[in-house]
């Protein structure tokens, strides 16, 4: 399958139009589970804004018969591992607003490490609000052996939290966790320095 974009819901897409070990490289760039509302804004006909906006998502998580239900597929999913992670976080975390979103991206995980190619790479965006977790996450699905490298995406400008009241240090990156399924993994990009 070539040039298809599909718009909606992840988890359906992969299920419904995307066969087993048939993409050789998936960048994930997921909601961060930061607790807010994003909306996307329309440009007129005449090309100025307008006042036309819907939401695009709500990245607020909760713990609802949604989440219970993904968290089940989890553990009905036949991955050992990844049931075994995903209820001891739920133990150690509790049925809150970040085990909701967890348990959202483990069943979309597993369906990705489906259709990933033998020899292909995952990277997932996400920032330190859920990382540790989704690494975690990720060795479980992946096993730990299939575990790349992580890199840091340093922003040239920091959020300005303080404005906001914020007690800590500005945050000023973003990670992108890198994933083989097996086997070496082959890099499909290289980087180069400029002469």
């Amino acid at each position: 399958m070539a040039n298809h974009l599909f718009y909606g819901d992840n988890l359906a897409v992969l299920r419904e139009h995307i066969a087993s070990d048939s993409v050789d490289l998936i960048y994930l760039d997921p909601p961060f589970n930061s607790n807010a509302s994003y909306n996307v804004l329309f440009k007129g006909p005449s090309g100025t804004d307008s006042a036309a906006q819907i939401e695009a998502f709500d990245d607020t998580w909760h713990w609802t018969d949604t989440a219970e239900e993904a968290f089940g597929e989890v553990l009905r999913s036949g991955n050992a591992a990844a049931a075994e992670m995903l209820r001891a976080m739920r133990s150690f975390l509790g049925e809150n607003d970040m085990m909701a979103y967890l348990a959202m991206m483990a069943v979309r995980l597993l369906e990705l490490h489906r259709v990933l190619k033998p020899t292909g790479s995952l990277y997932l965006h996400c920032d330190p609000t859920a990382s540790h977790y989704l690494k975690i996450l990720l060795d479980a699905v992946f096993g730990p052996r299939n575990y790349v490298n992580e890199i840091s995406w340093h922003r040239t400008t920091a959020k300005a939290d303080y404005k906001q009241g914020a007690k800590h240090f500005p945050r000023v990156r973003d990670i992108i966790l890198r994933f083989k399924k097996e086997g070496k993994g082959d890099i499909v990009f290289r980087l180069r320095t400029r002469s």
